[in-house]
């Protein structure tokens, strides 16, 4: 997923998108330290998680715990962060992008095709990221995914 604000996601497969490097799989052994046995992602999704229960609509606190979500594998929460980014920030092409690739990882390529569609419509203009999103992979062969590049 790659988009917000160049946002690129890194999802648990593979996955950059446009704006964040977002989903890249990542589980780094629980150190322990000062915040106890919780490896640093693991510490970083709780402590995002608590703003969240904070501030429920803060752009930046979805947008950095999608990423770290995602990052970790967690691909049924992200997939439910990028859709609330979504309806806040309906005509974010970065925030459509990451959905895309958030439905794309969950097996969705339907939807994440017309999702990607949306996002192109409102500005995403990466279609050379798009095409190696490792968060896009299951759309390869697809032939709507095909056309969305220019391959038909």
């Amino acid at each position: 997923m790659a988009g917000r604000d160049e946002q690129q996601s890194t999802p648990d497969d593979p996955g950059t998108g446009p704006e964040r490097p977002r989903r890249t799989a990542s589980r780094a052994p629980g150190p322990t330290g000062w915040f106890g046995t919780l490896g640093q992602l693991d510490f970083d999704i709780d402590f995002f998680e608590k703003l969240l229960a904070r501030n429920g609509d803060s752009v930046e606190v979805l947008r950095t715990l999608g990423e770290l979500v995602a990052k970790k594998g967690d691909v049924r929460r992200a997939l439910e962060i990028d859709q609330r980014l979504v309806a806040l920030l309906p005509n974010d092409f970065l925030a459509r992008y990451n959905l895309a690739c958030s439905l794309a990882r969950a097996g969705c390529s339907d939807e994440a095709i017309d999702t990607l569609s949306r996002a192109i419509l409102l500005g995403y203009d990466d279609l050379a990221h798009m095409e190696a999103d490792p968060d896009l992979e299951s759309l390869r062969n697809h032939p709507d995914f095909q056309a969305l590049l220019g391959g038909e």
